[in-house]
C-alpha cells in the first residue's frame, strides 16, 4: 500500500466514525477533527499503542480514538489488562502515573504536562507523614487523585466509586481520608467510621451550589439530578442520586430518567448523549481546565514524538503500587 493510499484508508476510517458522534458534534466542526483522528488511528497501529480516556474527555477523543474509557477505577483496572507497547493517557497526570505504576515495563505517555489536578496539588507526601505523626496508628485512605509520592505514604487507595467499600474493608473505627474533603464528608455519612479529612477540593465540583440545583429544577420540570460525591455535601443532599462517573453512567443507562442534570464536568454529558440520544441532558458547563489540555493535536504529537513519557521514581514506585493493588483487591 502506497503512502497516499494509506493516508486515504485512515481518513476513511476516521470519517466512518462521524455518524456515531453527529448528535454532539456539528457537521461543520468535524473537518477540524478528522485529519488528526486519521493520523492517530494510523499511529496507534504503527506503535502498538492504546489510548485510555477518562469520562471527562471531549467526544472526539472519547468516542473516536480511545480504546479504553471510564472513570478512575475502571482505567486503573483496565490498565493492567491492555496488551500494548505504549499507553497514552487521555486524562491527567495522576492517572498517567497510576497507569505507569501498574505497567512498569510499558511506555506511558501523557500528551500534556499541563494536565494536572487541583486535588493532587492540595497535598504532599510530607503532609501525609505529618498526619501520621498526629494520628498514630490511624490508617490512611488516599483518593487516587493524588501523586505517586502521596500514594507511597498511604495504606490503601480508593476512588469515588469504591471509597465506602475500601473504608469498610479495613474494619476500623477511624481512618484518615485524603485529600478531598467533600468526598470524605459524603462517604462519612454512609459509614459508621469516623473520618479525619483534609481540605482539598476539586475546582470543578466545589463551584456547584444548592441554589443552582434548585434553580435548574424550577426551570426544567421532571429533572433528575445526579451529583458527583466530590461536590459539597449540601449539593449532594439536593441530588436524587450521588455516585462516581461510572455510577452516573449506569444510572442514565438504566432508563430511569428522561431529563437529567449531571453535576460534574460537562463533557460527561456530551459523552453520554452519544449513547443515549433519547435522554435530554441539562448541561451546567463547569469545565476542568486540566483535562482540556488533552486535545487530538496533543495526542497526535505525543504519539509522533513519543512524549511526554511518564516515569515514577523507583524509591516510591513499589510503595505507591502496593496502595493501588490493595485497592484493586477489595
Amino acid at each position: 500500500m502506497t503512502a497516499s493510499s494509506q493516508t486515504s484508508f485512515w481518513q476513511e476510517q476516521a470519517d466512518s466514525l462521524y455518524p456515531r458522534v453527529s448528535h454532539v458534534i456539528p457537521a461543520m466542526e468535524w473537518p477540524a477533527f478528522s485529519e488528526d483522528i486519521a493520523a492517530i488511528l494510523a499511529l496507534k497501529e504503527k506503535h502498538n499503542a492504546v489510548i485510555l480516556a477518562h469520562n471527562y474527555q471531549t467526544p472526539e477523543i472519547f468516542h473516536c480514538v480511545a480504546d479504553v474509557t471510564g472513570d478512575s477505577l475502571a482505567l486503573a483496572r483496565k490498565a493492567q489488562e491492555v496488551e500494548a507497547d505504549v499507553i497514552v493517557m487521555a486524562g491527567v497526570a495522576f492517572m498517567a502515573e497510576t497507569a505507569k505504576l501498574l505497567n512498569p515495563s510499558r511506555t506511558v505517555l501523557l500528551p500534556s504536562v499541563e494536565a494536572g489536578c487541583s486535588l493532587a496539588d492540595s497535598i504532599t507526601a510530607a503532609d501525609v507523614r505529618l498526619l501520621r505523626a498526629r494520628y498514630p496508628g490511624v490508617p490512611v485512605v488516599t483518593y487516587v487523585n493524588t501523586s505517586a509520592d502521596v500514594k507511597a505514604e498511604s495504606d490503601i487507595c480508593c476512588t469515588s466509586g469504591n471509597a465506602r467499600k475500601v473504608i469498610e474493608s479495613l474494619g476500623v473505627e477511624e481512618v484518615i481520608m485524603i485529600p478531598d474533603e467533600f468526598l470524605a464528608q459524603n462517604v462519612a455519612k454512609e459509614t459508621g467510621v469516623k473520618i479525619i479529612t483534609w481540605k482539598g477540593h476539586c475546582e470543578v465540583h466545589e463551584r456547584f451550589t444548592p441554589e443552582e440545583i434548585r434553580a435548574w429544577r424550577a426551570a426544567y420540570p421532571g429533572l433528575v439530578v445526579l451529583a458527583h460525591p466530590e461536590c459539597p455535601p449540601e449539593v449532594v443532599a439536593e441530588a436524587d442520586f450521588s455516585g462516581s462517573t461510572a455510577g452516573m453512567s449506569d444510572f442514565v443507562a438504566s432508563g430511569q430518567a428522561g431529563r437529567v442534570l449531571l453535576v460534574t464536568e460537562c463533557s460527561m454529558s456530551d459523552n453520554l448523549a452519544v449513547d443515549h440520544p433519547e435522554v435530554e441532558f441539562v448541561r451546567p458547563c463547569n469545565l476542568c481546565p486540566h483535562m482540556k489540555h488533552i486535545t487530538l493535536a496533543a495526542i497526535r504529537k505525543s504519539l509522533e514524538q513519543r512524549e511526554v513519557e511518564v516515569t515514577v521514581d523507583a524509591s516510591v514506585a513499589d510503595r505507591a503500587r502496593l496502595s493501588i493493588e490493595r485497592m484493586l483487591a477489595v
